[in-house]
């Protein structure tokens, strides 16, 4: 943690330094321009003056450049500085650990997965430039489907919410098949904008016109916020003062995000953005399994068929059933699948077939309880 908050602390000085220099530089330029302004009027009123005033213009133009130069020379050192904590932070050679090869024939692919991230965080312009330049077909539709949920979400960080509400009742069916609870919460945290804001009267007509049809499902939450009404003036100091909940506005965006992507057949967070935190999250142990791997087998970790070590994700990082087998550590696969015993424990088939010693009628004893078994009594488990 030390290292982490003395690397965050030097790029923070890098960060402050360049920002304030970006303003300094401008300052010094445009006394540099008025300058030469001022020097031309003092020449067209009087021509004599031509041959001192130049050399006026000289000096200060020297002392300008002397100041770029400090300017530009602090932010360099500061920099330098940032690079000398990082690499005697991260002393690993990155180059023994990756697999050259990984990419081979897959531009196409990590060329579409660049567009679309840059699509996704609404950098539209730079993904305009980067499809041209790759010389891509991305649809159309999905630039404009993107543009208006950032301009949805625009509106609710303007603490906006009529275009998310009128999006959430257009699609209504769908997000209702998803058993999404987007539109009610938007309209919740609508309801409680007006009663907030010193409109009881109109959050109680609001109400009336747009809970009813959660009746069903909502009853419990609609009848905590006609409650409300009773502390309208003392909501902080009331129990429903969770109703106040500062990231509530925030929660709402992301589950406005969330729901979008979701009817779009896509996942809340960019694939690329996803691969890049995984892909930081088992450097570590790439790099330890490397050096084991090399020392005693003389092998690259990317020669193997797939990692022998396990690494661990959050489950928001997991996209489809993955099954390891406790004993053999392997993943399985359509000829390894992986088998349940009749004490409900599962290994895979290779495993099973060694405890049986080849036989479907053998007795084994199961490695991880006393109950004994056949591998005839095994089932197979689809992942």
């Amino acid at each position: 943690m030390d290292t982490l908050e003395s690397i965050g602390a030097d790029f923070e000085k890098v960060s402050q330094k360049q920002h304030a220099s970006i303003t300094e530089v401008d300052t010094i330029l445009q006394t540099l321009v008025n300058a030469f302004t001022e020097a031309a009027t003092a020449i067209q009123s009087d021509p004599t003056s031509l041959s001192s005033t130049m050399a006026l213009l000289k000096q200060k133009a020297a002392a300008t450049s002397k100041s770029l130069s400090s300017q530009q020379e602090d932010v360099r050192r500061l920099a330098m500085r940032h690079d000398k904590t990082l690499r005697g932070s991260f002393k690993t050679d990155l180059n023994n650990i990756w697999d050259p090869r990984a990419f081979d024939g897959k531009e196409e692919v990590m060329n579409r997965t660049i567009a679309m991230h840059f699509i996704r965080e609404g950098r539209f312009n730079l993904a305009e430039t980067f499809i041209q330049e790759a010389e891509m077909n991305v649809p159309e539709h999905l630039k404009e489907q993107f543009a208006e949920m950032y301009q949805i979400l625009e509106a609710m960080r303007a603490g906006q919410l009529d275009p998310a509400i009128r999006w959430a009742a257009t699609h209504r069916e769908e997000l209702q098949r998803k058993s999404s609870g987007l539109e009610f919460q938007l309209l919740k945290l609508q309801f409680m904008q007006f009663l907030t804001n010193g409109q009881p009267e109109t959050a109680l007509n609001y109400a009336k016109a747009n809970f009813g049809r959660f009746a069903v499902s909502q009853m419990k939450e609609i009848q905590r916020l006609m409650c409300s009404f009773l502390y309208s003036n003392r909501l902080s100091d009331s129990p429903y003062a969770d109703l106040l909940d500062p990231h509530a506005w925030i929660d709402i965006q992301h589950r406005f995000t969330r729901d979008f992507c979701q009817l779009l057949g896509l996942s809340s967070d960019s694939p690329l953005y996803v691969s890049v935190m995984v892909g930081t999250l088992a450097l570590p142990t790439i790099i330890k399994m490397s050096s084991i791997m090399k020392d005693k087998s003389g092998l690259e970790w990317s020669q193997a068929g797939e990692l022998p070590v396990e690494i661990p994700l959050l489950s928001s990082q997991r996209y489809h059933s993955v099954f390891a087998c406790p004993v053999s550590k392997e993943q399985s696969t359509e000829e390894n699948p992986p088998m349940m015993m009749a004490c409900g424990h599962v290994i895979c088939k290779c495993c099973l077939d060694r405890l049986g010693k080849g036989s479907q009628n053998t007795r084994f004893k199961c490695p991880y309880c006393p109950t004994e078994s056949t591998a005839g009594q095994a089932n197979r488990i689809y992942v």
